[in-house]
């Protein structure tokens, strides 16, 4: 759940631009300033991926399971304080009055595209939370959760595979071995876009759509791993890639925490971290709050 928070911090300030733009910058690591804030962020601050991420872990917590309802409701009372970023889709789902159930589906049969990576941003603290679970306990959840916001099936699958990848990583075992695995468990519909972005030899210069969308996101934080050897690394080359750059260094950033565990993320990025939670009361989470909540869903 940190190393999630931190892609997002750290990738924020420089989402829609250049690839190549963070090295440019930084050329090197442990570069001081790194957390900088700009585009409308401060320095350490996460975006809606991982506000929308502890209004999951929250439900979770205080209902004691998956409730749809309470989640969505949520989501809600969060869209209507008007927060820094919210996704077109997401934010049409949340406002257009129809109950939990039916709105994320009416979006997609009316726009026809819904497979943006809304849902996977915002997944790392379910994926703890149904980690002690088994592979089809967790991918099915993580379709659920998805599924309040997105009605394209290819973003269930996706958020699933993130789900399952998390899984392998906190039960001690290698996330990128894992992957053909968790493709047996993906939809057929959608298991063929799945693989040519998870195979081994995928680079996202190969994307044929945006890093905005959620099979190319998913394909691009797994490279980011698989191509690198630390946490700092992985996050590092996400970010780098330009584009979505929060949500993929967000995406990397969970899986890469995972693996690597709290310890490999740089003090100097967790320490200005801070998560505003608009619509609920003016609470803001900094890392410690962060670390008790991930324990407590990991419990």
């Amino acid at each position: 759940m940190i190393g999630s928070a931190v892609g997002d911090a750290l990738g924020a300030p420089f989402e829609f631009g250049p690839a190549g733009a963070f090295s440019a910058r930084f050329p090197a690591a442990e570069s001081a300033g790194e957390m900088r804030g700009g585009g409308g962020w401060d320095a350490g601050e996460a975006t809606d991926d991982t506000q929308m991420a502890v209004l999951v872990a929250e439900s979770l917590l205080e209902r004691h399971g998956l409730d749809l309802p309470d989640m969505f409701t949520r989501f809600q009372r969060w869209a209507a304080a008007d927060p820094k970023d919210i996704g077109l889709q997401t934010e049409d789902v949340l406002t257009n009055g129809l109950p939990w159930d039916r709105a994320a589906a009416h979006h997609f049969r009316t726009a026809q595209r819904a497979a943006g990576n809304g849902s996977l941003m915002r997944a790392t603290t379910s994926a703890v939370y149904f980690a002690r679970g088994s592979d089809e306990t967790t991918m099915q959840a993580a379709r659920r959760i998805a599924a309040l916001t997105h009605g394209d099936p290819a973003a269930w699958e996706g958020t699933a595979v993130f789900h399952e990848l998390v899984r392998v990583a906190l039960n001690g075992a290698d996330p990128l071995a894992a992957v053909p695995a968790a493709l047996a468990h993906v939809h057929p519909d959608h298991r063929g876009r799945y693989a040519t972005v998870l195979a081994d030899d995928w680079h996202p210069d190969r994307a044929t759509e945006f890093n905005g969308a959620v099979w190319p996101c998913l394909g691009s934080a797994v490279w980011a791993v698989r191509t690198t050897t630390s946490y700092e690394d992985a996050v590092r080359a996400a970010v780098d890639l330009g584009g979505d750059t929060d949500t993929v260094a967000a995406v990397a950033g969970g899986l890469a925490g995972a693996r690597y565990g709290v310890d490999a993320v740089p003090a100097r990025w967790t320490e200005p971290l801070h998560v505003p939670l608009p619509g609920f009361d003016g609470r803001v989470l900094r890392a410690p709050d962060l670390v008790d909540l991930a324990r407590r869903l990991a419990s």
